[in-house]
């Protein structure tokens, strides 16, 4: 694989996955190739052109497939654009420059982006990233395009306050009180909890949404069921379940619980709730990975059947021959798709070894 270039490797795999979830990857395959610009034509043999927290092995794409109760499938693809010179500043630029070259064409509404960008943008930004750009697929749609943006770009301590001015100046300052107050362990906001992503859908329509996430370090599937407890709707035993399911009934002390709530106009708390499982630090290997994923997918209602050629789309080598290529597993509660979403690496650059062959430094 290292004579491909990186398109062509992540081309390889986009392909098939539209194949198999019945969309055509006309499209999908030109914004792939719009989101990594020159670098797409980078050889794999030489190493990443910037260490992209996208994935493990910094490749700079991530695919995912949403299960959703009451419509087919979706793909999405999460990237970080990168620019001519990468660092966190110019692949934020290049992003920017990405979403106004698609704007008129699939008709974006930046609005909200517009009116908050400047409190995301840092002369030294801290932290890995600035802003990440999101596509979603659906059969017979024209694409959604989302962005996430870094909370903590201007450093940890200053993420709630910057959040707070963001959703001000959009209208949702109250339901992001109301989850800070009812989702944080006392005293642990910018420590064992700390804001992770705030994701803004590039669309007017009645379902566009801005998602707060919240990295919960060293939890247990109790505390994030009581931290999903501030959505109307939710059911914290399930929350906690999944979690057990996915990833084991104790702590999650490697990679942290990521809770995610859906912030509305109006609404004067959270109206949705997802819970997301890097299920990848708590399995050996993605043969386990994928038979804990398939059990889930059943338990939920879905097809095990595509979750398995969903893999196989994706993957060059046997399952248990690494870990990391189902990198998460995630439940969705409540509005607009209710559903189950399973994340899948491209790794483009490096596989990591199964946990069953780990040999500890000395």
């Amino acid at each position: 694989m290292r004579h491909f270039s990186v398109l062509e490797h992540l081309a390889g795999q986009l392909n098939p996955l539209c194949r198999v979830l019945d969309l055509d990857p006309a499209v999908p395959l030109d914004l792939l190739a719009g989101l990594l610009g020159p670098h797409g034509a980078r050889s794999l043999a030489e190493p990443p052109a910037w260490p992209s927290d996208i994935a493990d092995d910094h490749s700079p794409v991530e695919f995912s497939v949403a299960f959703n109760e009451a419509e087919p499938p979706a793909l999405r693809i999460l990237a970080e654009v990168p620019g001519i010179t990468p660092g966190v500043g110019s692949n934020a630029r290049a992003a920017h420059a990405f979403l106004a070259a698609n704007a008129a064409r699939f008709g974006l509404a930046t609005t909200r982006l517009d009116a908050i960008s400047d409190l995301f943008t840092a002369a030294r930004p801290s932290g890995s990233f600035a802003l990440w750009c999101s596509l979603v697929f659906r059969h017979g749609r024209a694409p959604e395009f989302k962005v996430y943006l870094n909370p903590e770009v201007a450093g940890i301590g200053r993420a709630p306050e910057l959040v707070e001015e963001a959703l001000s100046t959009i209208g949702l300052r109250d339901s992001y009180r109301t989850m800070l107050a009812r989702s944080i362990r006392p005293g642990e906001l910018g420590r064992r909890d700390r804001l992770a992503f705030f994701a803004l859908d590039l669309h007017d329509g009645p379902q566009a949404r801005v998602k707060l996430y919240v990295s919960h370090y060293d939890a247990g599937p109790a505390e994030v069921a009581r931290a999903a407890a501030v959505v109307p709707g939710v059911a914290p035993d399930e929350v906690a379940e999944f979690c057990r399911a996915a990833g084991g009934p104790g702590r999650f002390d490697r990679r942290p619980l990521v809770g995610s709530y859906t912030l509305a106009g109006g609404a004067a708390q959270p109206v949705g709730y997802s819970v997301y499982v890097p299920i990848r630090d708590y399995v050996d290997d993605d043969l386990q990975a994928r038979d804990r994923v398939a059990a889930l997918i059943a338990r939920h209602g879905f097809s095990p059947a595509l979750l398995h050629r969903c893999v196989a789309a994706v993957s060059r080598r046997p399952l248990g021959a690494g870990v990391g290529l189902i990198a998460h597993v995630s439940l969705r509660l409540g509005p607009p798709r209710p559903g189950v979403t399973v994340y899948l690496s491209a790794e483009a650059y490096e596989v990591t070894p199964p946990r069953s062959v780990w040999v500890p430094a000395a």
